[in-house]
């Protein structure tokens, strides 16, 4: 069984264990990453940045192929997606799993191999469609019934393509309400036990054009265990045996999705990658051994596991107010680029660097520069008593749903995006400008 290691004692403000491999500390109190220092970064772009450590994506890319060699392994993009990551996934040798015609024009635009992309979504539109048979998306996830008659007909009868169903196993895991994606009563899929996912097969094999290569769940996200994967394998080979009797059908491919759990603090849980294939691969091979039917290929849809540990956050302090028992230390950045907090309650470890402090720690609260009450970053956390207005504030795991998320609140602009790498930072996606705001307001 995966091993839950919970913290005991607060993280201390050396603990490095929660950023990327390459990360290095520094007496006078900087932090490096891929060999450049993160107050070289702040300084030559500017702050709120985000930093990502191109060899941690690398690196985290290989240790999924390397737990699953018989697997298809598809990075879930809309954690993190530029044309640079779009690149370094191709390379490594993944797929890739797109939400939209915007995310999949930028990769297919980067040269990303269109037959090795999947299309996911609840509800995708004419232009999500037509685009995906433009390109030649290798797979569409049909999520509603809906779905099956419109992609035929923009299939044509002399077209074909390859879909997967997606399945609601009725699973409820995931570190939060809003992300827990496997039971029956969200917006996700069809679900097995009112018999929906049984009757969109159905249909699905009455349209020539469309070829059901497998079926696909998504069970949600911070999934720390690996119990809710083996329950997932008996629900969806169950259904797998179903379809072959009913119609003489062995589909050749089982998606489990993503959802894998990372720490972001030190000490919390992650999931064991390791476990989870050696026993996702003994549980499916029962499974069906059990069936009588033959093994499908797997597939695993990771993104925060691959993107989130490799990214930073850069703030500047700027102001530090003490109300009552609350020390507020203000910075120029917040929920526009962050809303995870806001959302899902998410808490990190933010470190001061740039310094070596003497002072001792205080409890503080961290919060961003919106005029907005839960514009927090991280409440109730250690930093030097001493911080102050101009200090340099690191938030480590910041690769995923951070950029993705981020909006236009309070019109101050999106950060930018530059990567490091054997000692070399550049840009990979620029700072959105007061020009960009403007130039898009054509209402004068």
């Amino acid at each position: 069984m995966t091993t839950v290691h919970v913290p005991t004692t607060r993280p201390t403000a050396t603990d490095l264990s929660v950023w990327p491999a390459s990360t290095t500390e520094h007496a006078h109190g900087d932090l490096t990453v891929g060999g450049v220092p993160l107050t070289e970064i702040a300084g030559r772009f500017g702050t709120p940045v985000y930093v990502l450590d191109e060899e941690e994506v690398r690196e985290r890319c290989r240790t999924y192929r390397d737990a699953f060699p018989e697997a298809e392994i598809v990075y879930a993009a809309k954690a993190f997606l530029c044309r640079a990551m779009a690149h370094w996934i191709d390379e490594e040798g993944l797929g890739l799993d797109v939400c939209s015609a915007g995310e999949l024009e930028l990769a297919v635009t980067t040269g990303f191999p269109p037959e090795r992309i999947v299309l996911h979504g609840n509800a995708k539109s004419p232009r999500d469609l037509d685009t995906a048979l433009r390109l030649g998306v290798g797979r569409i996830v049909i999520d509603s019934p809906s779905e099956i008659a419109r992609l035929a007909a923009a299939v044509g009868p002399d077209g074909h393509q390859k879909v997967m169903v997606r399945v609601v196993p009725g699973i409820s895991a995931g570190g939060h309400a809003k992300i827990r994606t496997g039971t029956d009563d969200q917006k996700f899929g069809l679900p097995i036990t009112d018999g929906y996912a049984q009757h969109a097969i159905a249909r699905i094999l009455d349209q020539p054009q469309l070829e059901l290569t497998g079926l696909h769940c998504h069970l949600g996200s911070q999934i720390t265990g690996v119990k809710p994967y083996l329950v997932a394998v008996r629900r969806m080979v169950g259904l797998m045996m179903r379809l072959y009797e009913q119609h003489g059908l062995a589909l050749p491919e089982l998606d489990l999705g993503g959802g894998h759990g990372i720490a972001y603090r030190p000490g919390e849980p992650a999931l064991d990658l390791t476990a989870l294939a050696r026993r996702v691969r003994a549980e499916l091979a029962d499974a069906c051994a059990t069936a009588g039917l033959p093994e499908p290929r797997l597939i695993v849809e990771p993104g925060r596991a691959i993107a989130g540990p490799a990214g930073i956050a850069l703030y500047h302090v700027l102001a530090v107010k003490h109300t009552g028992e609350h020390t507020f230390v203000a910075v120029d950045g917040g929920m526009s680029d962050n809303p995870r907090p806001a959302l899902y309650g998410a808490r990190y470890a933010p470190r001061l660097v740039g310094r070596r402090s003497t002072a001792a720690p205080a409890r503080v609260t961290v919060v961003g520069r919106h005029c907005e009450a839960g514009d927090v970053l991280a409440s109730d956390v250690d930093l030097p008593a001493d911080v102050h207005a101009g200090d340099l504030i690191a938030v480590p795991v910041a690769g995923a749903y951070h950029l993705s998320m981020a909006s236009g609140y309070n019109l101050v602009g999106r950060p930018p995006v530059t990567a490091v790498r054997d000692g070399r930072a550049r840009l990979l996606v620029r700072r959105e400008s007061l020009d960009d705001i403007r130039n898009r307001d054509v209402g004068l």
